[in-house]
């Protein structure tokens, strides 16, 4: 189970997420969420990323062209366009800026579920209120899971991500209030039991 972290901080939060187990970790750079973080702490964390782990810069409201351009100067492995805001034009722009894309969305804004649609290599599926740690109903899935490289958010915890890797049969999971003590603030003890959990679940059979 492929397992991302997203939303860190601090160099801190690195350091946990990498020695728990996560496979990716998120930097996000927005104005309109509390895990929105400037250029030089995105710079500063960025260069603190070991090599192992997949570094994402995650964007919902910065140009395209403009995020690509950073994901690249700053050696990202992908960049997550997250949000109805980018479309198929975006992703082509970005792609020949920088081509590791993922995409991030949700289901009710009944998007093409095809991982690779708009030439992503992975596919989000969040709540309808994206880093609100609210779940969202799971059965919809049922009428439109998607096949391959995808992620399940939304709502996940230490507490309930063993329950929706059964339910949903992601290829990974991607969490971030989920894991915090308050909006922003990443719980280390719950990044463990997070990365933990979702480890040791196990998709029901198709």
């Amino acid at each position: 189970m492929f397992v991302k972290v997203c939303g860190l901080g601090t160099v801190a939060d690195i350091d946990v997420s990498v020695e728990a187990g996560a496979d990716a970790l998120g930097l996000v750079i927005s104005g309109t969420s509390v895990r929105g973080l400037d250029r030089d702490r995105v710079v500063r964390l960025a260069a603190h990323m070991p090599p192992q782990v997949r570094s994402v810069l995650v964007v919902n409201d910065t140009p395209a062209t403009e995020a690509a351009l950073i994901a690249a100067d700053l050696g990202f492995g992908a960049l997550q366009l997250h949000g109805s805001a980018y479309g198929e034009q975006d992703f082509a722009a970005a792609a020949a800026l920088f081509p590791r894309l993922w995409r991030a969305t949700s289901l009710s804004e009944r998007p093409d579920t095809r991982v690779g649609a708009y030439g992503e290599e992975v596919l989000l599926l969040d709540s309808p209120r994206a880093g609100s740690g609210k779940s969202w109903d799971l059965t919809l899935l049922d009428e439109a899971r998607p096949d391959g490289t995808w992620l399940l958010a939304g709502g996940l915890s230490p507490r309930n991500v063993a329950e929706a890797i059964r339910l949903a049969r992601p290829w990974g999971v991607d969490v971030s209030s989920g894991v915090e003590s308050a909006p922003g603030i990443k719980d280390h003890d719950r990044i463990r039991a997070f990365v933990a959990a979702a480890r040791e679940a196990a998709p029901l059979e198709a």
